[in-house]
């Protein structure tokens, strides 16, 4: 007598997104009227307000517009990169080969993109992360067999690019454009929100794109690289304003004079390093962790659920800081690099159910949502605008190094159980 056993597919509940999306909408809904500002006359403008902050509401517009569609191109990598590469062909140890070559290249190559987009301009900067993946597109375009090492190399250093670019680019403008500087706390958490909502967006245009037809999908999801690429040159071409630049030796007396006689820069920079090692080893062991013991589960929509998570702990930051709370910027980080700690080792030291393992999942996207904006926050308290970019970068080198050295070790003594989850800065 043949016994049937029935597999079942484990997915997020409906109530989850739900929850997700009402918290979020009440909550950019009541802050306006929550805000310790709210009866003041001289209250910091917000994208929220219907006053007369017209001017900084069309920069703030704007530039969101062009980040959103800078995370729409982030995403289609890190969603579909690894489906492509394994399409085309690509062992699993290759990818991890590809993956450390990518890391490597920005250890070496990102402290002076950083600095050199202090020198050139962070307009300059923010074209040439458009000009890789257009290079890249047109590269797969052309060639029958692309190299996928000069696709990683390309693509990390987009990335890494995108990581310091457009945070400088926007504190540079808001100050040229003679905005108060207390204005740009709620553009990073909106910057944080809507890269969030637009990486849940280039994972729903993969998925239409490549539909059930996968060489014609493939070719499709490319041609919606380059056009996003071709768009994006076009804005940021367009995009008016030439911010006064330093010369290198203004620059090499800034850098020295605050990075090694401040040990506050010092805290920022390893604090940033941490919690970008922290995001991509947990992407790179999140899809592993979640189907250990042969679970069947919807990754798609727990990647969703996460990201959404992010988007709602983004929108706790204003609360925090200018809500009813009022708590300074860095007990706020203290208080949630302890829960993250937590979390992570809850899931290290103990296994855990699939429902369970999500939540925590979670919980630390949600912390990861808040820490963001607080440390851009940070910077633009303690690092001059002009030094900005360098910073940013020399965090990216120590995670970086931390990271290359432990892909490394598990390329070289576990290649078979390594999963890339394509998400590299």
């Amino acid at each position: 007598m043949a016994v049937l056993i029935e597999s079942s597919v484990w997915e997020p509940s409906p109530a989850l997104y739900i929850f997700i999306f009402l918290c979020c909408f009440f909550s950019v809904s009541l802050f306006p009227r929550a805000s310790k500002s709210s009866n003041n006359s001289n209250r910091i403008p917000s994208i929220l307000d219907n006053g007369n902050s017209s001017s900084l509401l069309r920069f703030r517009c704007n530039f969101l517009l062009l980040y959103s569609l800078a995370s729409v191109m982030e995403g289609l990598w890190s969603v579909f990169g690894e489906f492509e590469l394994a399409f085309d062909g690509v062992s699993k140890e290759q990818m991890a080969f590809s993956l450390c070559v990518g890391h490597a290249a920005v250890l070496f190559l990102g402290p002076f993109l950083g600095v050199l987009s202090d020198l050139i301009g962070q307009k300059k900067a923010c074209l040439a992360f458009w000009i890789l993946h257009l290079f890249v597109g047109v590269w797969k375009k052309l060639s029958a067999q692309p190299s996928f090492l000069l696709a990683s190399i390309c693509l990390s250093l987009a990335t890494s690019i995108f990581v310091f670019s457009f945070e400088t680019w926007v504190v540079v403008e808001n100050e040229k454009q003679g905005h108060r500087q207390d204005s740009l706390g709620d553009t990073f958490w909106l910057m944080t929100f809507f890269e969030s909502a637009s990486l849940i967006a280039s994972q729903v245009l993969v998925n239409l794109l490549i539909g059930s037809n996968l060489q014609k999908g493939i070719t499709s999801t490319s041609n919606a690289a380059m056009f996003l690429a071709i768009t994006g040159i076009i804005c940021v071409s367009r995009w008016t304003g030439n911010p006064h630049t330093p010369t290198i030796q203004e620059y090499k007396m800034s850098f020295s004079a605050y990075i090694f006689h401040d040990k506050r820069m010092w805290l920022l920079v390893c604090t940033q390093a941490c919690l970008q090692f922290s995001i991509v080893v947990f992407w790179i062991l999140w899809a592993p962790t979640v189907v250990a013991d042969g679970r069947e589960v919807h990754l798609g929509l727990i990647y969703s659920c996460l990201l959404g998570a992010r988007m709602l702990g983004s929108i706790v930051f204003p609360w925090l800081i200018n809500g009813p709370a009022s708590l300074r910027t860095e007990d706020c980080l203290v208080y949630t690099f302890i829960t993250l700690g937590l979390v992570l080792s809850i899931v290290a030291y103990d296994y855990q159910e699939i429902g369970v393992l999500v939540s925590l999942f979670c919980i630390f996207h949600a912390g990861v949502g808040l820490v963001i904006p607080s440390l851009a926050r940070l910077r633009t308290m303690y690092v001059p605008n002009e030094l900005r970019g360098g910073v940013i970068s020399l965090s990216l080198t120590m995670a970086n190094a931390a990271l290359l050295f432990c892909l490394m070790q598990v390329r070289f003594y576990n290649p078979n159980q390594f999963r890339v989850q394509w998400v590299i800065f």
